[in-house]
C-alpha cells in the first residue's frame, strides 16, 4: 500500500491547497534529478509526485480524504472474509460474509439495491480515466471545439472555455469507464497543455507581446499596428517614448470565466535602429550630441 500523500509531502491533513502546493514545489526543488541525481533522491521525487498527483488535485484530494480512493489513487474495494464454524458463526447459526472495511466510501463507490445494484444490492462506479490535450495559445484564450482520442480508439469531443490556462483540468462526467453492476460511470479529466506563441505571454488575464519601433517613433511619437489574439490594431507611441517601456492596451487580454473580468495586452516597446546608419543621420546626431549630451545611466 503507498504512503500516505500528507506524510509523503509533509503537511498536515488540514493544510490548505496553497500549502500543499509550496510543499510540493519546495521538494521539486530539492529532488528533481537535474539538481539531485542520487538514486535515492529519485525514488523520493517520484513518491512526491505520486502525492501530489492525489491531494493536489483538489476532485482527487477529496475522493482520497473521504475514503473513496488510495493513496495510490485507485478506488478503495471492500474486504470481505468468510466466516466459519468457529467464533462468531454460531451465534448466527450460519456461515457468511462480513464486511471488515466500513467508511465514507460507501456513499459514492457503492449504491444500494435501491439505486439498480446488482447481486447483493450492491454496484461499484467506474474509474476516471486521464487525458492530455494539446491546445494552441489562441485557441486557449478563446475557446474552441477539439476532439480526444480514446484509449479504446473512441473520440471524445469536448468544449475548451474561453481562457483556460495551461494544466487546468476539465472534468467531462460520466465519460470514463462503466460501472460495475449497475454503477454509474466514472469521469473523463482532461488536463490542457497550451503550446507557446511566438509573439504572446500569458501573465495572469494580461497577454503580454514586444513590439519594434523606429528611432523616430520613438522620438517624434505616432501610431504602429500591433498583434493581438482578436486581429491587429492600432497602438499610440507617444512622443518622447524609450526603449523597454510597457504600453496597454485595455480589454485585450484573457477573459476571465470565473470573475467575468478582461485582462490586458502589455506592450513592450523595443527602439531598433536601421541596418544601415547613413552620413545625414551621424552627422545629425552627433550635432545634437555637442548640444544636448546626457547620461540616461546616472
Amino acid at each position: 500500500m503507498a504512503d500516505d500523500p500528507y506524510e509523503i509531502l509533509g503537511v498536515p491533513h488540514s493544510a490548505t491547497d496553497d500549502q500543499i502546493r509550496k510543499a510540493y514545489l519546495k521538494l521539486v526543488k530539492e529532488l528533481h534529478p537535474d539538481v539531485n541525481p542520487s538514486k535515492t533522491a529519485e525514488e523520493r521525487f517520484k513518491k512526491v509526485t505520486a502525492a501530489h498527483d492525489i491531494i493536489g488535485d483538489p476532485e482527487r484530494r477529496r475522493q482520497y480524504d473521504t475514503g473513496e480512493i488510495d493513496a495510490s489513487g485507485e478506488p478503495r474495494r471492500p474486504t470481505w472474509r468468510t466466516q466459519g464454524a468457529g467464533a462468531g458463526a454460531g451465534a448466527r447459526g450460519r456461515s457468511g460474509p462480513i464486511f471488515e472495511d466500513f467508511g465514507d466510501m460507501f456513499s459514492d463507490i457503492f449504491s444500494g439495491a435501491g439505486r439498480g445494484g446488482g447481486r447483493g444490492g450492491f454496484s461499484m462506479r467506474g474509474r476516471d480515466v486521464r487525458y492530455t490535450l494539446d491546445v494552441d495559445f489562441i485557441e486557449a484564450v478563446q475557446g474552441a471545439k477539439k476532439r480526444v482520442t480514446l484509449t479504446d480508439n473512441g473520440v471524445l469531443d469536448l468544449t475548451v472555455p474561453e481562457g483556460v490556462a495551461d494544466g487546468q483540468v476539465l472534468r467531462l462526467r460520466g465519460r470514463g469507464e462503466p460501472g460495475v453492476a449497475g454503477g454509474e460511470s466514472g469521469d473523463a479529466l482532461v488536463e490542457i497543455r497550451v503550446r507557446a506563441h511566438r509573439e504572446f505571454r500569458r501573465e495572469g488575464d494580461d497577454i503580454l507581446v514586444e513590439v519594434p519601433i523606429t528611432i523616430d517613433e520613438a522620438v517624434l511619437g505616432g501610431k504602429v499596428e500591433v498583434p493581438t489574439v482578436g486581429g491587429r490594431v492600432q497602438l499610440t507611441i507617444p512622443k518622447g517614448t524609450s526603449s523597454g517601456q510597457v504600453l496597454r492596451l485595455k480589454g485585450k487580454g484573457v477573459r476571465n470565466a470565473t470573475t467575468g473580468a478582461t485582462g490586458d495586452e502589455l506592450v513592450t516597446v523595443r527602439i531598433v535602429l536601421p541596418e544601415t546608419i547613413d552620413d545625414t543621420l551621424s552627422y545629425f546626431l552627433s550635432e545634437w550630441r555637442q548640444k544636448h549630451r546626457y547620461d540616461p545611466r546616472k
